[in-house]
């Protein structure tokens, strides 16, 4: 027979644990078995020594202490030794409760050691067993389903009836409620006689008369029918004290045991539960004392039992008492690892160990889904065990509340992901994990009953989603799949239940085998080694769901989020009407309460006077319209979701951005700054946190704005996008709308179809957020905040002025009639001007050198427009260089030379460093041919204008340069090119009307023939420019007649003449480019088929401008021709005042030039020569008079 030594304890608090008592591995029966324990926690007062009780002793009369309470016994007092009721059928989710640690990750199984011994002892014994299975992530919870106290209550309540049906149908259907016989009642009361008897201490072993057989023939104390069937707590009910300690409630959830053990037996982890008595006394610290009938030889069940009760305590010794009517006999002391070879109770310690190795396989693969009660049963006498999923049964009848255990499984999956999650930072790899955990919670849950519970564990389900960063999916601290371990079935299709042995099948014989989800078909097969090892079939379909797209991931969160809200707000629908009392403590989240942490009073002011200056809050709006009371599990879920809410529309609004899509982008941050308004009417306060995030949200939409200001071109495409809302959106909107009116920042999120609005808009929003920073105090906390905030203001600011800059250059091209610069003009002017101004204030409090150079630049342009504005509008005659132009002129100067000190040097930004040069260079360039042009006689000397216009020059070549090899290289050299001949031009002009001082006429002569020669080489370096090269090369021949026409001598006039002739020659190069771009063209329009006569003078393919080409070639013959003519006379002239005593040389030179001359004259004349067929003759004459140059009269 087995004895039970259970005892029952009222337990302190869970920190008074024992010092850890780690056993050591043991060799039992030559089979090596390992075994460890350590003790997590436990209630018992210090070990006492146990009394060795006289022989004769009469254990029928109780002792004088019996049931009594004594400071030995600690507070506990009966509770400890004598007390057997019965571990309640929730018993491992008490432990489970108190080490939440453990569940779901590190532990196999948690049970009351009663449960753990009879699993172990299936094969041995005929007794039935009755088992509630519950699977926590990897953690098996395993209680004893009481079938008998079941259908008892099942006939009082009506509870539980489909499960006595079921019963009664398929495996017993003649059930009635068995009686305990008398025999176990006094086995039970001479046992907890002894127990107190065996307490070492004063008048502990002295016998007191009976005076009532009550405690011999009836139950001990406590062990009434009703007490067992009290334990069971009613379905629907959810403890009351559940959020304040789970595990002291009293509705059966209590871990009552006097000890807690991890115990380790093979590789199988269990936290289990244990109430047996411990002793001090004999060879060892620990002994377990047992009783028994001396006429009844110990069998092996007894064997098992006493063995696993010592192994599972770390006890290493057993003192055994025998007894015979009562009667006290003799002690035997016994060894734990000698108890397996007990005469009549033998076993062998390796099968133990394949049995349980076997049962865990055989749960762990069946018992695959989180949330369902499984019930492994196995009828009394039978050799079949089999597993039945309680859940699917239960919803396939009733109400899944039926199940009473429903409650409390959801209860431990969602404190187990809330102990996860206090972690995850930690553990990013249990994310899955959690996911599950939280997603099998909420299936067990109705909305109507639990609601904190649901919003609770959707917010959690939420925050496993990181929206701050992009997710790394081959980021090796976040796999995708979770470990093998750890991954479970959460919702698959059933397996086929059935190995390459056969060990368990759906289709056994028995007619109710359809209903069961595994069978064992004979419990000799648990003895078999490995016969079960299944455990690696489960798919691990627990892993984290892979978002393939930000958009994805933010949708998950907001789906979440919502089904949180909905369970707040319909809780605030039903708990509307009830007074304020003081509501059930929320079950904690194990998060900072955003809500609770209040910030400066201030802080509350100055966000009202912003708000106000936002031009759209108001008063007294700092409160709950759907009646919330402040403080209430409703208020602080809803703050907590709302901000959630709002980060994940701020990420979706951002990644918008990223793909252009700006309507939508708009769209989102809206529904964020919806959110983050409804937040600030709830919250008093705001904590720094959630304000810098206010900061982020308005700098995104100041970007949005500005986008769509750029991108005015798809405004309908935009539009479209900003209007679309999807559902989930429009009942989270609807949700915000019951506490807010969601219109504080309605200013920032419209779309309009004004660019300076647009403009406008998000230079408010960045101008908020900056505003936010300072008065917060935050800037000197995030200061990569407040510098992006600063230089997207000083972005913005140049982008208005430039759009101000732009409108005021459109409304100067427009002005035709009026002389006079009008109003409007000038007041786009000082807005552009004050926006650059403050833009450059901007990025020079962040030392933005680049970006203030970039400002000053634009400001410099704007002085040009201004400049440009006050020219005169008469007539170019009349036109004169004004002071006002000059004055604008000279102020943009100053914003360039700004500029360039601003940046210091060119490498701080090449690019930017060069084209402020450029733009400087470019002033003076057009400052000094304005002068020029329209030189300003009226008020200044010539010489005066013309020392202005040469330093002018002067500074735009030093800004300009050639020689750096970049894009604006060409360009450059353009430029130098003109200037060159534009002060050649100058001196040249200066010589011709100048009259008297003969060294200015001379130097002016120098600096004319310096600066022909640099614009001609820098020309020649230009491939498109062979109109200007040309030009250049007649001034340089007009200044050679002007020189000749000054000389008296002939040898003189002679050698300016070859030198004239030598500079015609040169001009080879731009006939041949003039020849390629005419050659191009007709080929282009032959290619065309369009007739010649269809293209009008002035059109080329290349650029080439014919009009201009006409023109100089028609100077080129005459001037040409002028000079073979001159050149032939003072050749011939001087040939006769020699006598006729020329050189052949000269004689050649004659010759040459008569007949180019003679070819240049037929070519003129002939009026019918096209463009083309001139520059052919032309081309073909200076080949003529370059060969004779070679080694004529011209090189001497």
């Amino acid at each position: 027979m087995e004895e039970s030594c259970a005892a029952g304890a009222t337990a302190p608090l869970r920190g008074d644990a024992e010092e850890p008592k780690q056993g050591s591995v043991l060799f039992l029966g030559g089979n090596e078995v390992k075994s460890s324990a350590v003790v997590k926690y436990s209630s018992a007062p210090p070990q006492a020594a146990f009394a060795r009780l006289q022989e004769k002793t009469d254990l029928k009369l109780p002792p004088a202490n019996w049931l009594r309470e004594s400071a030995k016994l600690g507070p506990a007092g009966t509770s400890i030794l004598g007390n057997s009721k019965k571990s309640k059928p929730f018993s491992s989710f008490g432990m489970a409760y108190d080490f939440i640690d453990s569940v779901g990750n590190d532990v196999d199984v948690v049970s009351d050691s009663e449960n753990i011994k009879k699993l172990l002892k299936i094969p041995y014994s005929k007794s039935h067993v009755s088992m509630a299975v519950h699977r926590i992530g990897r953690t098996l919870l395993l209680d004893e389903l009481d079938i008998q106290e079941l259908f008892m209550r099942s006939s009082q309540t009506g509870d539980w009836t489909w499960l006595k049906e079921f019963y009664q149908r398929l495996i017993d259907q003649k059930w009635q409620r068995k009686k305990k016989s008398k025999e176990h009642w006094y086995q039970k009361a001479i046992l907890s006689k002894f127990l107190y008897y065996s307490i070492n201490g004063d008048g502990a072993a002295q016998p007191v008369p009976s005076t009532s057989k009550q405690h011999q023939e009836g139950p001990v104390a406590g062990e009434g029918d009703e007490a067992g069937r009290a334990s069971w707590p009613a379905p629907f009910e959810m403890p009351s004290s559940l959020s304040e300690d789970p595990g002291a409630s009293n509705q059966g959830l209590k871990n009552d045991f006097v000890r807690n053990i991890l115990w380790t037996f093979e590789d199988i982890h269990m936290l289990v539960g244990s109430n047996m008595p411990i002793f001090g006394g004999g060879r060892y610290p620990a002994v377990s004392l047992r009783l028994r009938d001396n006429n009844k030889p110990i069998n092996v069940l007894t064997g098992i039992d006493y063995w696993l009760d010592n192994l599972i305590c770390n006890v290493p010794e057993l003192v055994m008492c025998f007894h015979v009517n009562g009667i006290v006999q003799k002690y035997e002391m016994i060894k734990t690892e000698d108890i397996p070879n007990l005469e009549n109770s033998n076993f062998s310690t390796k099968v133990i160990k394949d049995i349980a190795q076997n049962i865990l396989s055989f749960l762990k693969s069946n018992c695959t889904k989180e949330g369902h009660t499984y019930w492994l049963f196995k009828a009394s006498g039978s050799d079949i065990v089999k597993l039945y999923d309680l859940t699917t049964l239960c919803e396939e009848t009733e109400d899944k509340y039926q199940n009473p255990f429903t409650m409390p499984v959801a209860i431990l999956l969602y404190k187990v992901a809330c102990n996860m999650m206090l972690k995850k930072n930690q553990n990013k790899k249990h994310y899955g994990t959690i996911r599950t955990l939280l997603l099998n919670c909420l299936k067990l849950l109705d909305n109507g009953r639990h609601p904190q519970i649901i919003a609770s564990a959707n917010y959690m389900l939420s925050e496993l989603f990181q929206l701050d960063e992009p997710k790394k999916e081959d980021s090796a601290d976040f796999p995708i799949n979770g470990n093998s371990d750890e991954s479970y079935s959460e919702e698959e299709e059933e397996m086929p239940d059935s190995d390459e042995n056969g060990s368990y099948s759906n289709s056994s014989d028995p007619p109710d085998d359809n209903k069961a989800v595994a069978i064992i078909k004979s419990v000799g097969e648990l003895s078999v080694p490995e016969k079960y090892k299944s455990v690696h079939r489960i798919r691990p379909s627990c892993a984290f769901p892979v978002c393939h797209g930000t958009e994805e991931r933010c949708r998950l969160v907001l789906n979440h989020v919502l089904e949180g809200l909905k369970s707040v707000d319909s809780s605030v629908k039903k708990e509307g009407d009830l007074p304020a009392a003081d509501p059930s403590t929320p079950i904690p989240l194990k998060y900072e309460d955003e809500s609770t942490s209040a910030g400066p009073e201030s802080l509350e002011k100055q966000m009202a006077l912003f708000l106000d200056k936002m031009g759209s809050f108001q008063k007294g709006k700092h409160s709950s319209q759907s009646g919330m009371i402040p403080g209430s599990w409703q208020y602080k879920m809803k703050l907590q979701l709302i901000l959630k809410s709002s980060r994940a529309y701020y990420v979706l609004s951002d990644a918008a951005m990223i793909l252009q899509k700006y309507g939508r982008a708009l769209r989102y941050i809206k529904l964020a700054l919806q959110c983050h308004d409804t937040y600030c009417c709830l919250c008093g306060s705001m904590l720094p946190e959630v304000l810098v995030f206010l900061c982020q949200c308005l700098t995104l939409c100041g970007d949005i704005q500005l986008m769509l200001a750029q991108n005015a071109n798809n405004r309908a495409a935009y539009l479209e996008e900003y209007n679309y809302q999807t559902k989930e959106d429009q009942e989270i909107l609807h949700s915000l709308h019951r506490e807010s009116r969601c219109q504080v920042f309605a200013w920032a999120t419209d779309l309009s179809t004004d660019l300076e609005y647009q403009l406008s808009v998000s230079c408010k929003c960045y101008e908020a957020a900056y505003e936010i920073l300072l008065f917060s105090n935050l800037k000197s906390q995030n200061p990569e905040q407040h510098i992006q905030v600063l230089k997207r203001m000083g972005n913005i600011r140049n982008e208005i002025g430039v759009f101000y800059m732009n409108q005021a250059a459109a409304v100067q091209t427009e002005r035709v009639v009026s002389k006079n610069v009008s109003t409007t003009e000038q007041q786009l002017w000082k807005k552009s001007f004050s926006c650059f101004e403050e833009g450059i204030q901007n990025f020079e409090s962040i030392d933005d050198a680049t970006n203030a150079a970039l400002l000053l630049c634009n400001t410099g342009r704007l002085m040009r427009i201004c400049a440009q504005a006050h020219c005169a509008a008469e007539g170019d005659f009349k036109r004169e260089f004004s002071p006002e132009e000059a004055l604008y002129y000279n102020k943009a100067i100053d914003y360039y030379l700004k500029a360039l000190r601003s940046l210091g040097k060119r490498d701080v930004h090449p690019a930017v460093w060069d084209s402020v040069n450029w733009e400087l260079s470019t002033t003076y360039f057009t400052m000094a041919t304005l002068q020029q042009d329209y030189a300003p006689l009226s008020r200044k000397a010539q010489e005066q204008i013309e020392k202005e216009v040469s330093e002018a020059m002067m500074k735009s070549l030093k800004y300009c340069d050639v020689d750096t090899v970049s894009e604006r290289q060409p360009l450059c050299q353009y430029r130098a090119a003109t200037i060159h001949h534009r002060l050649a031009s100058m001196y040249h002009s200066c010589l011709r009307n100048q009259v008297g001082d003969e060294h200015l006429r001379k130097q002016h002569r120098v600096l004319a023939d310096l600066h022909y020669s640099k614009a001609v080489r820098l020309f020649q370096l230009l491939k498109d420019a062979p109109c200007e090269f040309l030009r250049v090369q007649l001034e340089r021949v007009a200044f050679a007649e002007f020189q000749m026409a000054s000389q008296n001598s002939s040898a003189g006039k002679l050698k300016t003449l070859s030198g004239a002739l030598d500079i015609m020659t040169k001009t080879k190069g731009a006939f041949q480019l003039i020849r390629k771009e005419l050659v191009a063209e007709i080929e282009q329009i032959s290619k065309d088929d369009s007739p010649a006569e269809s293209v009008s003078v002035n059109d080329s393919s290349a650029g080439l401008n014919k009009e201009e080409v006409l023109k100089l070639l028609g100077i080129f013959e005459s001037r040409m021709s002028f000079l073979l003519l001159q050149s032939i006379k003072l050749l011939t002239s001087s040939k006769k005042k020699i006598g006729g005593g020329s050189s052949h040389e000269e004689e050649a030179a004659v010759k040459t030039n008569k007949q180019v001359y003679s070819l240049l004259l037929r070519a003129t004349a002939n009026k019918g020569l096209s463009l083309l067929e001139r520059t052919e003759v032309l081309l073909a004459l200076l080949e003529q008079l370059s060969a004779r140059s070679e080694g004529g009269p011209g090189a001497q």
